[in-house]
């Protein structure tokens, strides 16, 4: 018995007469979800905007909105318990005084406690709607200056190589110190992830040693002095940019939109070592 062959396939048309169905947001600016807005924002915190939008409690252009994860389209009006609120959020940053023995990090490790589970206590209504990024990152071990910003944009200028911020630290070293034995830093030194830029580097004592360096990588400033045969002790970062720590170990205070734009959102120019 014979069997008719299935019918053809029609060909597909040509690529350029299918028709193309952008994104939807395509060719137009991003949209905030709506939680994560509020919060950058600084109207509630992260968690508080979840819980009001799904109680009904935030409207986007007259309509409730039930769903926190909801794109919030750039210009849109939105209140909340029925009063309107700004979404325009001013760039905040707070200056940390990092005790040692703490992660830089939003989940404890180990039983190791957290930056923020000291920070985030301390701060005044005003403040705690925001949410807040660490710039950067110091090792556990490591102490001083650690800034925290609303804006992730800054963010990635503070810690971007290509910024060239300068990053001072001071180091405890166990080996003495003397001026041969920093010079190869002065010139830059090989590491095994490649050379470090040149550093500027002077000796304090014996067994401190202070360095500026315009990079972030991983335990740089302990593996530059290890390099030397200077191992290191203790660690602490005195400054980051224009600004420098003047607040007691534990404790934060919020920087001026002055020191902000004259210590952080510049970019030093490079020098030829």
């Amino acid at each position: 018995m014979s069997h008719k062959p299935p019918p053809r396939k029609s060909a597909s048309p040509p690529p350029s007469a299918k028709h193309v169905h952008p994104g939807r947001w395509e060719g137009k600016p991003k949209p905030d979800w709506l939680s994560r807005a509020l919060a950058r924002a600084g109207v509630l915190a992260k968690a508080e905007a979840e819980q009001a939008i799904m109680a009904g409690r935030v409207s986007v252009n007259g309509k409730v909105v039930k769903q926190p994860l909801a794109p919030l389209p750039p210009g849109a009006s939105v209140r909340v318990d029925g009063l309107p609120v700004s979404l325009e959020a001013p760039t905040r940053v707070l200056a940390f005084h990092k005790p040692a023995e703490l992660l830089t990090s939003t989940v404890r490790q180990h039983r190791v406690g957290t930056v923020y589970e000291v920070l985030l206590p301390q701060l005044p209504p005003e403040l705690a709607g925001y949410t807040w990024h660490a710039v950067g990152r110091l090792d556990r071990g490591t102490t001083g200056l650690l800034l925290f910003t609303n804006d992730d944009k800054l963010v990635a200028h503070v810690t971007s190589p290509e910024t060239l911020l300068p990053k001072r630290y001071v180091a405890t070293v166990f080996s003495e110190a003397d001026e041969a034995k920093v010079e190869p830093l002065r010139q830059g030194v090989e590491l095994e992830d490649g050379a470090t830029r040149p550093a500027q580097v002077r000796v304090r004592d014996a067994h401190t040693v202070e360095v500026t360096v315009t990079e972030g990588r991983n335990h740089q400033v302990k593996r530059m002095l290890g390099a030397v045969g200077l191992p290191v002790r203790a660690l602490h970062r005195e400054a980051v940019g224009g600004v420098a720590l003047d607040v007691p170990e534990g404790t934060f205070r919020l920087l001026t939109d002055k020191e902000v734009a004259e210590g952080l959102l510049y970019s030093p120019p490079a020098t030829d070592s």
